[in-house]
């Protein structure tokens, strides 16, 4: 079930999330900001429809979809992906596409926490999330 992530989630904890960027070809100054930057991420459904908003002082982004339908996203890095998010188990999968690349995401509720584990190539990030 989608409801475990509705929420208001801030993130407390980044690791390795410099090496991701760098590895998706994210630019030097946007990676300083995307280092210090703190996003709160908000997690609701509605019907079908599951919202993902994402608010920082740097950008702010919102992404709609249906669980297993493909969508267009525009990501904070300006990229625009085909991306489709689906509930495997216990964990939200999110595989964004683009210029024939390709990261995954995946969510999972841990010990009250959200722990997002973001890879693409050898890349492996893992972001962490407490409930605001």
């Amino acid at each position: 079930m989608v409801d475990a992530f509705c929420a208001t989630w801030k993130l407390v904890d980044s690791e390795n999330f410099d090496e991701y960027m760098k590895a998706l070809g994210v630019g030097f100054a946007t990676r300083q900001v995307g280092n210090v930057t703190k996003p709160t991420v908000i997690i609701s459904q509605e019907g079908d429809k599951v919202m993902i908003r994402t608010q920082s002082t740097f950008k702010n982004t919102e992404i709609s979809f249906k669980l297993g339908e493909e969508f267009d996203e525009t990501t904070v890095d300006d990229r625009n992906c085909k991306s489709t998010v689906s509930l495997e188990g216990d964990k939200l999968v999110h595989v964004q596409k683009w210029d024939g690349k390709e990261t995954k995401l995946i969510r999972e509720i841990k010990d009250g926490k959200m722990v997002m584990n973001l890879t693409f190539e050898d890349a492996h990030a893992v972001r962490t999330y407490e409930k605001a």
